[in-house]
This record gives C-alpha cells, sequence and structure tokens, in this order.
C-alpha cells in the first residue's frame, strides 16, 4: 500500500528542513561521482518500524539510489542485524542519512516499547492500546509503530470517537446528562466511552448504555470489582479499559482483573529512540 499523501508531505517538510539550501559539508568534501553502499544496522536490540518512511526519505532525495528494506515493521532486531541497505550515490546517502534515521529510530522506539507492554499482559487476554499523547504531526506514524509493536489503536482524534472524560462529565452536570447529550446530537453513529473513577460512577455509565467504559486510575482490586459490574450486564455489556498511570510494573495486574483493554500513554510519549547506525562503504576511488 502507498505511503499516505499527509507521510510523504512530512517527509518532504522534514527533508526541507534538514537539508535547508544545501548539505555544504558533503557537497564539499565528496566528489560528485562517488557510489557507495549502506548498511542500517542496530545497535541495541529492540523492533522495527518506519522502515517504509526512512526508505521513501532516501527515494524522495535521490529516485535513483536502490533501497532494500531487510527488515520490515514488527522485526526484532539484535545489535547487529541489518535493517536496510542502500546504495547510489554517496552524496545522496549522506544527505538523507540523519531524516531516515530520525523517522526510523523514534518510530522503531515506540515498537519496542509496545512490544514489552504486549509481552507484559500475554495470556490475560489484554490488549495494550495507544493514546492521543503524540508527536504533533507524527501521529498516523506513531499509531502504525504501535501496531508494529503488537499494540493496538485507540481513536485517532477527537473526530472519530467519543471520549467523556471527567472535566466534559463536570461541565455537562453529570455522565447521565453528558451521555443523554451525545445521544441526541450523535448523527455520525459514533462510539461512546465514559470516564469513571468509582463503582457508583460505573453503575450510572453502565445505564447510560455507553459502548465502552473506562476506569481511570483505579487500584486493582476495585477494578477487579468494577469488571465484574460490566460483565453481569450479559452478551451487550460495554467494553472496559484501564487507564491512568500504567507503568511495565504495573500493567499485569491491570490486566488480571479482567479488563479488555489497557491503555498507555507512555508508548509514545516516553518512548526512547532505538539506538541505529548508518555505515557507509565507498565503492569506487
Amino acid at each position: 500500500m502507498p505511503l499516505s499523501a499527509e507521510a510523504l508531505s512530512l517527509i518532504q517538510a522534514a527533508l526541507d528542513e534538514d537539508v535547508g539550501p544545501g548539505d555544504f559539508t558533503t557537497l564539499w568534501t565528496v566528489p560528485e561521482g562517488r557510489r557507495a553502499e549502506a548498511r542500517i544496522v542496530a545497535k541495541s536490540p529492540g523492533v522495527v518500524a518506519g522502515s517504509r518512511i526512512a526508505a521513501e526519505v532516501f527515494r524522495r532525495l535521490d529516485p535513483s539510489l536502490q533501497v532494500e528494506v531487510a527488515a520490515p515493521d514488527g522485526t526484532a532486531l539484535e545489535p547487529g542485524d541489518l535493517a536496510m541497505r542502500v546504495a547510489g550515490s554517496a552524496r545522496s546517502i549522506l544527505t538523507a542519512e540523519r531524516t531516515a534515521l530520525n523517522f526510523m529510530q523514534r518510530l522503531s522506539g515506540v515498537a519496542t516499547v509496545t512490544r514489552r507492554y504486549v509481552q507484559a499482559v500475554a495470556g490475560t487476554g489484554a490488549r495494550v492500546i495507544d493514546t492521543r499523547k503524540t508527536t504533533p504531526g507524527m501521529r498516523a506514524l506513531e499509531k502504525d509503530a504501535v501496531l508494529a509493536g503488537g499494540g493496538t489503536n485507540h481513536r485517532h482524534g477527537l473526530h472519530d470517537m467519543v471520549m467523556i472524560k471527567d472535566n466534559h462529565i463536570a461541565a455537562a452536570g453529570g455522565i447521565t446528562a453528558a451521555v443523554d447529550a451525545v445521544r441526541a446530537r450523535n448523527d455520525r453513529g459514533l462510539a461512546v466511552e465514559v470516564e469513571t473513577t468509582n463503582l457508583e460512577e460505573v453503575r450510572e455509565a453502565l445505564a447510560t448504555g455507553a459502548d465502552r467504559i473506562m476506569f481511570d486510575n483505579m487500584p486493582p482490586e476495585l477494578m477487579r470489582q468494577a469488571v465484574e459490574l460490566v460483565r453481569a450486564a450479559g452478551e451487550r455489556r460495554p467494553e472496559t479499559e484501564a487507564s491512568g498511570g500504567i507503568t511495565l510494573d504495573t500493567i499485569r495486574a491491570a490486566a488480571e482483573t479482567g479488563v479488555d483493554l489497557i491503555s498507555v500513554g507512555a508508548l509514545t510519549h516516553s518512548a526512547p529512540a532505538l539506538d541505529l547506525s548508518l555505515q557507509l562503504r565507498a565503492l569506487d576511488g
């Protein structure tokens, strides 16, 4: 599937930002006709994401470059493993290097952190989902990286799901009032999620017929009781979501309460870049 227009525009903007009027270091040190081969390799263990984006960076800067993706998104790498090969103009490879690595390292970092969280809940049936705590302009790419790590996407933005949180509830006059107001206007058929913090709020959210109920910052024992309340609603029960301060140390306990989904902001807002390196070898001269 081709990259979206938004992704292509972001790639071009990143190249424009880095190259500006010219990569003068490369232009003044590397002979114009010099050919080279480069390898992008892992320097630390992790999960690849953004490989198609990085490949497009090279091709966008110089369509004559030959790019081979050796490790597609979702591939687990160990130090020294090959992720990508690029061959052609040495000048072009060097000029595109940092922009390509910036995308690939950032997105691979998101995928790597996601994989750790997914592994931490293995066997529980809970799914790890992302949030809107993303880098401005890179949300679609970072959410794709979450998928590469084995996670699941939450809503993409404010427009594709109704999420009634504490401040909406306070402004609307309560959970029931907020959901009723949505029902009266929801001509788009958007799913409705309600945030709750205690069992009384869970009962009220259940009575509204919400599609998903979030348990915000509930300790595991309280969350377990909330899950049992929702399950008692039968086959048409809403989905359940744990949220708020979830870490690798606490996610297993949250998953074992029986929740369907666990949202983790750290997948995107705190993921460290995966250490990748481009190693270049001149082919002539």
